[in-house]
């Protein structure tokens, strides 16, 4: 995070932070450090709860699906391979789109998995183009919800669906130490409560139709991501460091996140929505 070095005014400094919080963000998921720490699960629940959404949504053969904030594209060749979809994939990440797009067509799905690199609050996309549309673990990061929300609605059909998957906090919020900007590259910082999340979707066209908690999936993947990390500093420490991995810093963390969600302040939920 850098000064922009002249003088800005009150609206345009909070633009500034924000587009600076955005490129941190997407530079930072499409780094090699997040890739070692986080390993093949870049969302809690893994694929396993993208498969649950899935069926939520009741995604069917021949559907137009988006996924927003696609990362490396995993989501996206699951529900093409498995689910029988078309997917576009959007994330801010000039790296990890071209990742996401090699991915793709190594598994042959490129006639049916595009990527385009764009912002989750301005969608490169035309209107009403989408049956379905999925966010793992990256609403909670967007800040401007709202915008990003309807843009949501904005590229789906009528009647079409969206599913998220997110990390919730109780209306006490957090401890100081987890609202940095690395607790919001680590998709906790901004995180709202369900109710806040129904509400912002909700005021965009969007009705939500079904909520469901999954906590337990946030705890086992702070679990593995100390995991992880204990083995990595005994097994490839020099690969950490030249990766620029702060391991004591990220031990910090998910036991300063593991303490949260024990004591119920952190949590995970799935939302379904249907456009009006």
């Amino acid at each position: 995070m850098t000064e922009t070095g002249h003088a800005t005014s009150g609206t345009e400094t909070a633009v500034a932070s924000t587009d600076e919080t955005k490129a941190c963000c997407a530079a930072s998921y499409g780094s090699d450090a997040v890739a070692l720490v986080l390993g093949e699960s870049y969302h809690p629940g893994g694929l396993t709860l993208t498969r649950r959404l899935a069926d939520r949504l009741g995604l069917r053969s021949g559907e137009s699906v988006m996924d927003v904030a696609a990362g490396p594209g995993a989501t996206a060749k699951l529900l093409a391979s498995e689910f029988g979809v078309d997917v576009d994939g959007v994330d801010l990440g000039e790296a990890t789109v071209a990742t996401a797009r090699l991915a793709a067509a190594e598994a042959g799905l490129s006639e049916r998995v595009r990527f385009h690199l764009g912002d989750a609050e301005r969608i490169p996309l035309p209107d009403a183009t989408f049956d379905a549309l999925v966010c793992e673990c990256a609403f909670c990061t967007f800040p401007d919800k709202a915008t990003a929300a309807a843009e949501f609605a904005r590229v789906l059909r009528p009647g079409g669906r969206v599913g998220i998957t997110d990390v919730t906090i109780t209306d006490t919020g957090l401890p100081d130490e987890l609202s940095t900007l690395a607790a919001w590259v680590a998709c906790i910082a901004d995180a709202r409560p369900v109710a806040e999340y129904s509400r912002i979707v909700g005021e965009a066209g969007l009705a939500v139709t079904h909520t469901e908690r999954h906590d337990n999936a946030i705890a086992r993947m702070v679990e593995q991501i100390d995991a992880r990390v204990r083995m990595l500093r005994m097994t490839a420490g020099k690969r950490l460091a030249d990766a620029g991995v702060d391991v004591d810093a990220v031990l910090r963390y998910c036991s300063l996140a593991k303490q949260a969600i024990d004591d119920g302040v952190i949590g995970y939920a799935l939302l379904i929505a249907e456009r009006r």
